[in-house]
């Protein structure tokens, strides 16, 4: 392969001379140092080429080496509890070698190649195998059994392979194919701009619940779905991703913080390892793997660390997991590419983003889906995408907002006015919507209860209500109200208040099982029965105000989950006393 010269020099892009046979996508090492680079554009024996790292003190004349590899990560026992820059370098071995600030040019190994793994055997020599077939497994951590498979593209028969104690270098298997013997080892790569192959596509017909009441309830997710959650700085973005991560029925939690400020990714970084997971209590990391690229890295290893984050998802996927990918967010990867397209000189696009700016997130979010996977039998496994956007000034109809509504499914709107008023999560009920719904009606009947669409759709027309009667009670104020409109504010408030809001930081209430969320609806939804039926009769909405109960109906979410059945039936108990004394007070008034 030959090398060529750099010649010059615009930021991390960088143009070279003197690359005869390069091909798009091919990772370069640029100068004295050997600044990892990619080629990202060919005229010629000239190449254009986006630099991974800072490319200060980089000159003209400097050698550019061709690698004749295409940008690729390293897949394999030890994924998992790691933590990767956008290039999937170990950010604590750069630490331990480079100190506080990484050294550039340093090219360290994806996973440790000195750690051996107990590998245990599924095949024997002889036997037939096809791409994605499980050869083997190793315990990557308590939670997660790492499962060695065959490489997509090779089938054949089982030379081959050794149960026992190995590192990723060493081989561990052959398989005899028609083109000849290829090599098994633990670990295996994949380009990362490629996505990694599937048998086909499942129809989004499972939820992926996630213990936040405003998303399970009214914008429910499915597995192998798309998100977008949009919002303004300081609106709850990270918070209730965080959330997710920590909460969502996901096996593996894949987090790209992707551009963001390094105080936030800083936070990631050091509450991540101590949290636990709430189902296995063991610490969360032991599912979860980090890339982190602040928004002072470079700007180009921040446009490849979704590829990266993405990529990984889909490996864990093709084992049969359910992965959840964070990426927060897709609006810095936006603006690198729009720094990149501008020192290309591109013509530029609407609001100065490169005019194939849709394309390149649609190719991203495309990447997600619940899908039958390689090798035999039906294997399932899914990657669902949550996409974090930062709109200056919470905009939603800038380009890359608007680009991501178009291919995701769900929008959950973050509504700053609602983080001011110390609601959280900050989900704009009235803006939010979720295209899953119809697809998730069938299992919600069948998992939770015949009534569950039921709750839903009521309760969000209660919610619509109230904000057309709040436009109201700014001209006329809430005592001109007729009694039964004032009972639909009263229940409204008790969904918002009672219902919506979640405290991400309170033991009990951070997290609420569906059946506890379907209790939870159902009950605030009885009262409102109730009191429409007593405002009939005569009743006024202040002598509903007064009931007791309605301050144990608040208490609902603080409630344990083995405790809450035996309160809401107290709860009932008491709704329906303190109702039939209403009635009978009337009655004698009349």
């Amino acid at each position: 392969m030959s090398n060529g010269v750099v010649y010059r020099v615009t930021g991390p892009v960088v143009a070279a001379k003197g690359l005869e046979g390069a091909k798009m996508f091919d990772v370069v090492r640029v100068g004295e140092l050997g600044l990892v680079g990619e080629v990202i554009r060919l005229q010629g024996d000239t190449a254009t080429l986006q630099i991974y790292e800072d490319t200060t003190g980089l000159r003209p004349g400097e050698k550019v080496v061709n690698t004749g590899q295409a940008l690729s990560v390293e897949l394999g026992p030890g994924l998992l509890t790691s933590i990767y820059d956008g290039i999937q370098r170990p950010l604590n071995v750069l630490r331990e070698q480079s100190g506080d600030f990484i050294s550039r040019g340093l090219v360290i190994p994806a996973l440790d190649e000195k750690k051996k793994w107990d590998f245990k055997t599924l095949k024997k020599a002889g036997d037939k195998v096809v791409p994605g077939e499980i050869l083997g497994t190793v315990q990557e951590t308590p939670l997660i059994s790492h499962k060695i498979m065959v490489p997509p593209g090779v089938s054949g028969e089982l030379k081959e392979l050794k149960a026992g104690s190995f590192t990723i270098r060493e081989k561990v298997g052959t398989i005899k194919t028609a083109e000849g013997d290829v090599p098994v080892f633990l670990a295996t790569k994949w380009r990362v701009r490629i996505p990694r192959p599937l048998t086909r596509k499942l129809p989004p017909d499972t939820p992926l619940l996630t213990g936040q009441r405003v998303f399970d309830t009214f914008f429910p997710l499915a597995k192998g779905g798309t998100a977008a959650i949009p919002g303004p700085f300081g609106s709850g973005k990270t918070v209730s991703q965080q959330q997710l991560a920590k909460w969502s029925d996901a096996s593996i939690i894949v987090y790209v913080g992707c551009g963001e400020r390094g105080n936030e990714m800083t936070e990631v970084l050091a509450t991540f390892p101590e949290l636990e997971d709430p189902r296995s209590k063991r610490p969360l990391m032991e599912r979860t793997i980090l890339v982190a690229n602040t928004s002072n890295m470079p700007v180009a290893a921040r446009e490849a660390s979704i590829y990266t984050g993405i990529t990984i998802a889909e490996y864990y996927r093709d084992m049969g997991y359910d992965v959840a990918l964070m990426a927060d967010s897709t609006s810095r990867w936006a603006e690198a590419l729009r720094e990149i397209s501008g020192r290309l000189e591109e013509m530029p696009g609407e609001e100065g983003y490169p005019a194939y700016l849709g394309r390149r997130l649609a190719e991203f979010y495309e990447r997600a889906g619940r899908a039958v996977v390689l090798g035999p039998g039906e294997k399932t496994g899914s990657v669902s995408v949550v996409g974090a956007v930062s709109p200056p000034g919470g905009d939603f109809s800038e380009p890359v907002s608007q680009n991501t509504l178009r291919v995701t499914r769900v929008f959950w709107a973050l509504d700053a006015s609602l983080a001011a008023r110390r609601h959280f999560p900050s989900i704009n009920w009235l803006n939010s919507y979720s295209l899953y719904t119809e697809d998730l009606r069938n299992w919600y009947v069948a998992n939770i209860g015949k009534d569950w669409p039921g709750f839903r759709s009521e309760a969000l027309e209660i919610l619509q209500k109230e904000a057309e009667l709040q436009d109201i009670v700014q001209l006329v104020g809430y005592d001109a109200l007729p009694e039964s409109e004032k009972g639909t504010m009263d229940v409204a408030k008790m969904i918002r208040e009672d219902y919506l809001q979640q405290s991400a930081y309170d033991p009990v209430d951070t997290y609420s099982s569906i059946r506890k969320q379907y209790l939870m609806i159902k009950t605030i939804l009885d009262f409102g029965h109730m009191e429409a039926e007593a405002l009939k009769t005569g009743a006024t909405a202040t002598q509903v105000a007064a009931f007791p109960v309605k301050s144990k109906i608040s208490k609902i979410k603080w409630t344990p989950e083995d405790q809450v059945e035996a309160f809401i039936k107290e709860v009932e108990g008491d709704m329906a006393q303190q109702f039939a004394g209403l009635r009978q007070e009337i009655k004698v008034q009349q």
